[in-house]
């Protein structure tokens, strides 16, 4: 189990020494985490590495998943896409079906009775706080996605529960909702540097695992990876590997001005590059979307032996770091985005980041000195085509990617803000609160 000692080396004396501080303020106070799933996608990554360090802040920290089936969960995926903004009209047996599993899980969670604090992660156990009218603690809705235009009706629905809770976190402010009338916490959240995702490895070790999964390590690869997701847009990855070894017609870009630096492209535009593609990824337990979103998108690569496809099981932390550090560039191409902890991964290991210019991606890709922001394929395509063309200037931005991740993304942070929180909702007036 991680222990805050062991992030010293990392984060620093000072930080490590705030968040015990913190906890001695919160000293056996109760906390509970509610999600959907123990494995697969973010939010299960998150809570995995920050309920043992909450307890050992000094905090009584619990995670809790609630239980559903297909049924459950592909009304709870329609949600996830409505918050997104996709259009969608919900039967009213499916609203109440979800109510019905909220309200079934909610008998076997009688500790969120007496919790000093309970933290319900995204929509799926968001109905929960309707079956705990004599709950004795402060809970707050923790939401992961970009619900900066959602679906009315969905949000609709779900607002009469979540105007019930105590306080509200969103990765980024654009999320907030200012007609909640709740408190608002902006937290992003965090990667761990010390797990297997994200440890030092050596090259040879590197090497071999991709080796081991059919990548020659002597052609560039670029890659992205993450669960098989519409809003992740897999099949714009493709074309953007298309655009690259076949780039007739794609648009000239010429010059642009990012971070400062004027970068030329105009002798690239139409240079092909002879790459590799990797996807790699998860089907979480609660997205039955994934499957599909893997079948078409293996169909849309054909036979291209330069193309790898690949389903990673629940435990390919070490594989995802291989990958990683063993792409020239990683995408995250994503149409719609919540945070994509993806992004932090990679350039702590010091690759540079192509990713869609949505959610909480400009948080982490400063355009132009880590990596590039894109809002099309040709777009994604040209930043990519210039890194693979420029290796140093490629290091230069891994480089700075590091550093950028170290001052704001380590998991150290996030603990801090989570104490923050819960000593804000016991001692401090309503208000909306960034932190």
């Amino acid at each position: 189990m991680p222990r805050l000692d062991d992030y010293i080396s990392v984060a620093g004396e000072e930080a490590v020494n705030e968040i015990r501080e913190l906890g001695e303020r919160l000293a056996g106070a109760k906390v509970v985490h509610v999600n959907s799933t123990r494995v697969g996608g973010g939010v299960a990554e998150i809570l995995e590495k920050l309920t043992p360090l909450l307890k050992d802040s000094g905090v009584d920290a619990e995670w809790l998943v609630i239980k559903g089936d297909e049924k459950f969960f592909k009304v709870t995926k329609d949600f996830h896409n409505a918050l997104h903004g996709a259009s969608a009209h919900i039967k009213r047996e499916m609203l109440e079906y979800y109510l019905e599993v909220n309200k079934q899980n909610a008998e076997e969670m009688n500790v969120l009775n007496e919790a000093d604090f309970v933290v319900i992660h995204d929509p799926q156990p968001a109905a929960l706080i309707k079956y705990f009218p004599k709950r004795k603690g402060k809970w707050v809705w923790r939401c992961h996605i970009d619900v900066s235009t959602p679906n009315p009706q969905v949000w609709g629905f779900l607002e009469e529960f979540i105007k019930q809770y105590d306080a509200a976190v969103f990765h980024v402010d654009k999320f907030a909702k200012k007609d909640l009338m709740i408190r608002q916490f902006i937290v992003p959240p965090s990667i761990d540097p010390l797990s297997p995702k994200n440890r030092e490895m050596k090259i040879e070790e590197v090497r071999e695992i991709l080796r081991r999964h059919g990548l020659n390590v002597k052609k560039p690869i670029i890659s992205q990876i993450g669960r098989f997701d519409k809003l992740k847009d897999p099949e714009g990855v493709v074309k953007v590997y298309q655009h690259l070894k076949h780039p007739e017609g794609v648009v000239d870009f010429g010059r642009f001005l990012r971070g400062g630096d004027l970068f030329d492209i105009t002798h690239l535009a139409n240079e092909r590059v002879d790459c590799q593609l990797l996807l790699a990824g998860g089907l979480a337990a609660d997205d039955p979307e994934g499957e599909e979103v893997y079948r078409s998108v293996l169909q849309q690569a054909g036979d291209d032996k330069d193309v790898h496809i690949l389903i990673l099981p629940p435990q390919a932390d070490v594989y995802i770091n291989a990958m990683q550090r063993g792409s020239s560039v990683v995408l995250q191409k994503s149409l719609k985005e919540g945070f994509a902890l993806t992004v932090s991964e990679a350039l702590w290991k010091g690759t540079p980041v192509v990713g869609g210019n949505t959610g909480g991606i400009p948080l982490q890709i400063i355009d132009g000195v880590n990596g590039f922001l894109v809002n099309s394929v040709e777009e994604a395509a040209a930043r990519v085509r210039f890194l693979l063309k420029n290796p140093k200037k490629a290091e230069e931005m891994g480089g700075a990617g590091v550093e950028h991740v170290r001052r704001n993304f380590i998991i150290t942070r996030q603990v801090r803000d989570h104490l923050l929180i819960y000593l804000t909702l016991k001692y401090i007036p309503r208000k909306l609160v960034q932190l």
